[in-house]
């Protein structure tokens, strides 16, 4: 458990460095974590500002939740609905469909709490 507790010390120390705007090194995000009083272990500090000094801080904060392929796809459609001019008809709303209700545990004649 504690090396998941560093980690997430460490990032923090890191977004808050670069939120700043100050350089991440090892030794401003070992200063941040012991500021914190969070002990970690030696190797973290450099092990992160290695990792920061390769990637693209902003990129993954704007792209935090961006998933598989899907949005590229949504905006394709989007750009060819748009690029087929005015005389094309909107498109009907999709009806809602009723998802049939579960069974209660009482219809399957046991219960969780019995």
């Amino acid at each position: 458990m504690m090396s998941s507790a560093s980690e997430v010390a460490c990032s923090y120390a890191a977004l808050i460095l670069h939120d700043d705007g100050v350089l991440i090194t090892a030794e401003k995000i070992a200063t941040l974590v012991k500021a914190a009083n969070v002990s970690v272990e030696s190797y973290r500090p450099s092990l992160f500002a290695k990792l920061f000094e390769k990637c693209d801080i902003e990129n993954l904060i704007t792209n935090v939740g961006a998933g598989g392929g899907g949005a590229p796809v949504a905006a394709a459609v989007s750009v060819a609905a748009a690029g087929a001019g005015a005389s094309a008809p909107a498109p009907a709303e999709e009806k809602k469909k009723e998802e049939p209700e579960e069974e209660s545990d009482d219809d399957l004649g046991f219960s969780l709490f019995d």
